[in-house]
């Protein structure tokens, strides 16, 4: 599951026996860890009523009742914001200009502005920034022309691009709730009396386990005792698709998986997809002449971050560039470089990072432009820098980043190929390889998962480990050594390969384990040499390699991934050093999800 946000929506025959307010706030409290920047509900009874607020879902819910309201059908929403700011504005649910019609949203509808000027020329009034309210217009759009609220729905819905799960209520058909997906998940709870539309299963698991899984490209409606789904206008038997979860409500608030630090690097997929969908070309376009324009190009993160800026600066040399990368928590030895001639890429998924932050603030006092790439919409880096560029990997619960850590490097890559493009180079084949990246995650991830775990079995039990790689796939491994610290508590050190013979193969002996990362194609015929040197010491040599290559058959275990352009390669091969890191973990008995001493944002020096 991938989109940014949580929805919960359900529809009764009669008035439940508790308030039907009381039943939408409980199925958020089971999506919170979806998005938790806002909160709101629309019920209908006797009207339309919509209450919502920028908060957690308890403190939402407390200020404004929740509990209280009555009535047959609702819809709620928990968001993570990805258009608009996190306020009470752009909370969902968004209405139409009648108070009627309410609809929340997960995914980005890329052509929303254009849809937007259209609806605005037509005398509709916009309230919000969200790219969700386009919807609520577009069908009181096609309501007004005189089509019934399904026809309108599914008109609205062939006019939208992007990634998106919607629920729409209308109050003037009280006991319906219309719903489409095009990738962002979106289920349906099958229940006796009523039905539920739910962006996740824990959220229908207290009133049914029988659910249906809406496809891509599907859209229909509920009412408390029909599911109606449609397809390019062709029924679909929906009666023949009722599953049966044997999940616990407890065991599905993770989807099923048992940690979170495993469920979000199976996210990797979709959240690359939601990432993908969502770049705006002038925002990048705008990153990318400020770069080509500057006198020095700073890259500047801490940790993880740091590690996929670095992924950028191997690229720039090839714009004539010459990238200073800082570990952000080190700038003021850079402070007298600053200059208003110069510009950076500051790299948070936070936002908040408090190294990251001062050394922002500490450039653009300088004069320094400054491009934010982060996961947060309203995040302190956001406010503060010129210009930003999010990445829409939705909210990350495992300390240790995973997702984040591949829509960064997409992100950055992405920037790469627009400064390219204003250049004059024909960048139509990166394009592709930047749009295949979530389908080359979703095969990474299905094809590594068994070879992972098997190899760290043979890995609880080391002290110490190196990951090796040059050029771009240094920075691969030194964020695949850096997993393996966080969680397995493995001291891991990464190095770059050619400068292992310079004092790190010292402590080389027999069977002491050494990483390879064979992501950068430029690399990989000079990498062998240090595998050669490695293996003569007794190393045990383990590596990522192309699939289907002569790289395996110099290793003593190789996890083959897909070949991919250079691009998107880091992306393959950090995928399952992460799954290396976790199943270590959970050999040696730990908690992948809460390692020691660790927090998920450093907001203190």
């Amino acid at each position: 599951m991938w989109d940014v946000c949580g929805i919960f929506g359900v529809v009764f025959a009669e008035r439940p026996g508790r308030p039907l307010g009381e039943i939408l706030r409980r199925g958020l409290e089971r999506l919170e860890y979806r998005g938790y920047d806002s909160a709101g509900v629309a019920v209908v009874d006797r009207g339309l009523v919509v209450r919502k607020d920028a908060g957690k879902v308890a403190e939402v819910a407390r200020r404004y009742g929740f509990d209280a309201l009555q009535g047959v059908a609702g819809l709620a929403h928990t968001r993570w914001a990805t258009h608009g700011r996190p306020d009470q504005v752009n909370a969902h649910p968004h209405v139409d200009c009648g108070g009627v019609i309410a609809v929340v949203h997960n995914g980005i509808i890329e052509n929303y502005a254009e849809l937007k000027e259209e609806l605005a020329k037509r005398g509709h009034v916009f309230r919000s920034e969200t790219d969700t309210e386009v919807v609520a217009h577009l069908v009181e759009e096609y309501k007004r022309q005189g089509l019934d609220t399904f026809s309108a729905f599914r008109k609205a819905v062939s006019r939208i691009r992007g990634a998106y799960a919607i629920a729409l209520i209308d109050a003037e058909n009280p006991q319906v709730i219309y719903f489409a997906r095009h990738l962002s998940p979106l289920i349906i709870g099958v229940g006796d009396g009523f039905n539920i539309v739910a962006s996740d299963i824990p959220t229908v698991l207290d009133h049914t386990k029988r659910i249906i899984a809406v496809r891509d490209g599907e859209y229909g409606y509920i009412t408390p005792t029909e599911v109606y789904i449609e397809a390019d206008g062709v029924p679909q038997d929906a009666a023949s698709r009722v599953e049966e979860i044997p999940w616990s409500a407890e065991m599905a608030t993770k989807g099923g998986y048992p940690h979170f630090m495993f469920k979000e690097i199976y996210e990797q997929p979709e959240s690359l997809a939601s990432t993908a969908a969502g770049l705006e070309p002038a925002r990048l376009e705008a990153a990318a002449n400020a770069l080509l324009a500057a006198r020095n190009v700073y890259i500047v993160g801490a940790g993880t971050s740091y590690h996929a800026g670095l992924i950028l600066a191997h690229l720039l040399p090839r714009l004539k560039l010459t990238p200073v990368p800082i570990v952000a928590s080190e700038y003021a030895a850079y402070e007298p470089l600053f200059d208003k001639d110069d510009f950076a890429i500051a790299v948070s998924q936070s936002g908040e990072t408090i190294d990251t932050i001062k050394a922002v603030r500490a450039m653009r006092e300088r004069g320094v432009r400054v491009a934010a790439v982060t996961n947060v919409v309203g995040s302190t880096l956001s406010r503060e820098s010129d210009l930003v560029i999010y990445t829409r990997a939705g909210p990350e619960i495992g300390v240790a980043a995973t997702k984040t850590f591949t829509t960064q490097v997409l992100t950055l890559s992405a920037l790469y190929v627009s400064a390219l493009r204003l250049l004059g180079y024909d960048v139509a084949e990166r394009e592709r390889e930047l749009k295949a990246a979530p389908d080359l995650a979703r095969r990474v991830v299905e094809k590594t998962a068994g070879t992972a775990k098997d190899l760290a079995r043979r890995l609880r039990q080391k002290p110490s480990a190196y990951y090796l790689g040059r050029g771009a796939a240094l920075p691969v491994a030194m964020e695949g050594a850096l997993k393996l610290k966080e969680v397995a508590y493995i001291h891991a050190e990464a190095y770059p390969a050619g400068e292992s013979k310079h004092g790190p193969i010292a402590l080389v002996e027999e069977d002491f384990p050494v990483v390879f990362v064979f992501s950068d194609p430029a690399t990989r015929e000079k990498t062998l040499s240090n595998v050669a040197e490695m293996k003569a010491r007794g190393a045990f040599a383990i590596g990522t390699v192309p699939a289907r290559s002569d790289y395996a058959k110099k290793l003593d275990v190789a996890i083959e991934v897909p070949d991919a352009g250079e691009l998107t390669a880091p992306i393959a091969h950090v995928i399952p050093l992460q799954m290396l890191a976790y199943f270590a973990a959970v050999e040696r008995g730990y908690d992948p999800d809460k390692p020691r001493n660790l927090a998920k944002t450093v907001t203190v020096e």
